[in-house]
């Protein structure tokens, strides 16, 4: 699917579905290839779900999807994808890493989409790769797969591999197939029979822009949030942040005030404390090694902070990532 050599028609695709997986990144995915067909008017996608044990699945929203098959009955398919949202861990298995492996050395593009790209980096596949993946997986993967370039992105296309951050992404990532495949042309088309008026490019940002997030267009302000979202590991001092925005430092705090409602002292923690609890939920690192990923230098006093914030210890994210 990936690869210009391959020109079968139609194009096949699997999608390998695991427990709690995310409908709407699903469906972003496909309904986009189903236009196309429709508007050629011929079958140029072909797509089928498989589960782990050919065995009907259920969304994370609690709608099953019954399969074709097992995953091992697209073994000869071009192109498969991982479709995976909550938890995905919990679903690998030794026999899940051999077959996407086996895939993998047989020629077929392999994909993941939202947290899918987890297991593809437990299988050892994304070594030297640029990936992406939804941005609440993004920090607790770059902590576990140093040899893997993680990027804040829609999708990103590394032959054999592609991945997808999930969500409405997904028809972005379809979208952008149609045009390689066919037209630019065709992929707007297609666009607007969902009313997806904006084609995004790869490397949009997942997340809203900083001026959006923060409620305000002051661009001294959203310089300074900026700042400290590239900077939650070793936090600035406030005055070094208020250099670095090219404002005064009593400026700084007027500003924070003003249009946050606190300091900018207690902002910055609580964007480091934000990105403790996604470590928390979706790494596997104990609660010392979070507390350094995120600026605090140790963990009794990231207790302290965690606990002010959030009404209970750190401890009780790991107990229960519901």
């Amino acid at each position: 699917m990936l690869q210009a050599h391959k020109h079968e028609t139609p194009q096949r695709i699997a999608f390998l579905l695991l427990p709690r997986f995310s409908m709407i990144c699903l469906l972003s995915a496909i309904e986009p290839l189903r236009g196309a067909n429709r508007t050629l008017g011929y079958e140029a996608y072909r797509w089928c779900f498989v589960s782990l044990d050919g065995q009907p699945v259920a969304a994370s929203n609690g709608m099953p999807i019954a399969p074709a098959g097992s995953m091992h009955d697209v073994d000869d398919w071009p192109a498969v994808s991982v479709v995976a949202s909550y938890d995905p861990m919990a679903a690998v298995t030794p026999g899940l890493l051999r077959w996407l492996r086996r895939l993998h050395h047989g020629g077929s593009d392999v994909g993941a989409f939202e947290a899918g790209p987890l297991v593809l980096a437990e299988a050892g596949l994304l070594r030297g790769r640029r990936i992406t993946l939804h941005w609440e997986n993004l920090a607790a993967f770059r902590e576990r797969y140093l040899d893997v370039e993680a990027r804040d992105s829609l999708f990103e296309i590394d032959p054999p591999f592609f991945t997808c951050s999930g969500g409405t992404a997904a028809m972005d990532l379809s979208l952008w197939l149609i045009a390689r495949h066919h037209s630019e042309a065709l992929a707007t088309s297609v666009s607007e029979q969902f009313l997806h008026s904006e084609i995004r490019a790869h490397d949009a940002g997942q997340r809203m822009a900083a001026d959006r997030r923060a409620g305000t267009y002051n661009r001294d302000l959203v310089r300074a949030t900026e700042i400290m979202q590239a900077n939650l590991e070793a936090p600035l001092d406030i005055a070094e942040l208020a250099q670095r925005s090219s404002i005064s430092r009593r400026r700084l705090d007027r500003l924070f005030v003003r249009h946050l409602g606190v300091p900018p002292q207690r902002y910055y923690q609580q964007l480091r404390l934000e990105r403790a609890r996604h470590l928390l939920r979706h790494a596997d690192l104990p609660v010392h090694e979070v507390a350094l990923a995120c600026g605090f230098g140790s963990a009794s006093w990231f207790t302290r902070a965690y606990r002010g914030h959030f009404g209970h210890p750190p401890s009780a994210e790991q107990r229960d990532t519901t």
